[in-house]
């Protein structure tokens, strides 16, 4: 259960565990908690709701998620490799180009830049037939602004693949937007690395998989409607499925805890996410212990996300938005957003008051979109925002610089 780090020996070492060959896990082992049998991969998970943890996720799991997305795709491909092995999206890159007996092209993994990835993709896109690849939004953003700033090799060749999976943390709705109107087939995916990575593609599940929602009590209820909401026809997201993982390595109780199993029979995973039905088709509204609690009001911080992602896409100052709730003496929390921008940022991670008339057009903005409550009280800018696992904003992170910063903020004096 040695790491393996050359891409070529993950490649080895997938397809051995597939075949029936020993668990191959592509990070160092958490623990020495016994593995249970059937086990192809074990996964650490990313650490967003605590510890990380170790996901056992078997070869019949695998093979239902590869044959379901290339179903959802239209058929096996070539896959081009741009995200580090060891989390669930880059995995998958490998196991979907085993499983269907195709290619898999390795790019930069240390560093990804425009430039590095329009050179790659022209090469890879010379050759075979159907190509895909995967991004986490944060490079898809870099793509995208790269074209804007006049260097769009890197987003043309994006355009030129057959689809473009984006996923590992929910992609602003103007970047969508416009890596579509540049002729990008993205296909945002939504899952984790207990169901095998993505399972639910541009809000419909894959093929064999299920989605339900769950109150507080964790009732789960087909039609969407929740106990635990922001509004109606909202609550906690569980998912049922071939491609569940077997469990927590070790930890039997958050294996019980997380996994439930129905009187018929049906076993379900229940995430952490809040999401809302709408035929059929899920949106998600964020982490459930995400949701700021402002005056006796739920705001669900991605919606402001776009909100803000929209409003400085129309300033023609694009840049990525966090948005998290910190304690306040009259709200109870209060709405902050942390924007990476390019321009007037403080270097590395240092906030910095983003300014009375950037506040001002945000406030006005996001309370026209979704009313006064979700507007931010307060805004920073910094250079980037910190990251965990492929690319996905730390939350906490955040949060904890902008405690810092509120501390250190001079007294508002009467």
């Amino acid at each position: 259960m040695a790491s393996i780090n050359p891409v070529t020996d993950v490649v080895r070492a997938v397809r051995d565990a597939l075949d029936g060959g020993s668990a191959y896990a592509p990070q160092p082992r958490l623990s020495d908690g016994a593995i249970p049998p059937g086990t192809a991969l074990v996964l650490r998970t990313s650490g967003s709701t605590g510890n990380p943890r170790e996901v056992a996720l078997s070869a019949a799991a695998l093979r239902a998620s590869a044959e379901a997305t290339h179903d959802r795709l239209g058929g096996p491909g070539r896959w081009l490799l741009v995200l580090p092995p060891t989390h669930v999206a880059g995995i998958q890159v490998i196991n979907r180009s085993v499983i269907a007996g195709t290619e898999v092209r390795v790019g930069a993994l240390d560093r990804f830049t425009p430039e590095e990835f329009a050179a790659l993709a022209a090469d890879f896109l010379a050759h075979g037939t159907r190509a895909y690849v995967s991004l986490v939004p944060t490079q898809l953003h870099r793509l995208v602004t790269a074209a804007d700033d006049g260097a769009a090799a890197g987003l043309d060749a994006l355009a030129r693949f057959d689809a473009v999976l984006v996923g590992g943390a929910a992609t602003p709705a103007p970047l969508l937007a416009r890596a579509r109107a540049a002729g990008v087939r993205v296909v945002t995916t939504y899952g984790m690395s207990e169901t095998s990575g993505g399972c639910v593609y541009d809000g419909v599940p894959l093929a064999g998989v299920r989605v339900r929602l769950a109150d507080d009590g964790g009732v789960g209820t087909g039609t969407g409607t929740g106990t635990v909401s922001l509004s109606t026809g909202t609550g906690v997201v569980e998912l049922a499925g071939p491609v569940l993982a077997e469990g927590y390595v070790g930890d039997p109780d958050a294996t019980s805890a997380a996994f439930r199993t129905d009187p018929d029979g049906t076993r379900w995973f229940r995430t952490s996410d809040l999401g809302r039905l709408d035929d059929g088709r899920l949106t998600i509204l964020g982490r459930a212990d995400d949701v700021i609690l402002t005056g006796g009001v739920n705001v669900a911080p991605p919606a402001v996300e776009d909100a803000i992602a929209e409003c400085l896409a129309e300033l023609g100052t694009p840049g990525e938005a966090c948005v998290v709730g910190v304690p306040d003496d009259e709200w109870g929390q209060a709405v902050v957003a942390v924007l990476a921008v390019r321009d007037g940022a403080p270097a590395g991670r240092d906030l910095a008051d983003g300014g009375p008339e950037l506040l001002s057009g945000l406030r006005s903005a996001v309370a026209q979109r979704l009313g006064a409550p979700s507007a931010p009280r307060r805004v920073y800018v910094t250079a980037t925002l910190p990251t965990r696992g492929p690319g996905k904003v730390d939350r906490r992170a955040v949060r904890d610089a902008v405690v810092r910063a509120e501390a250190a903020r001079e007294p508002v004096r009467p």
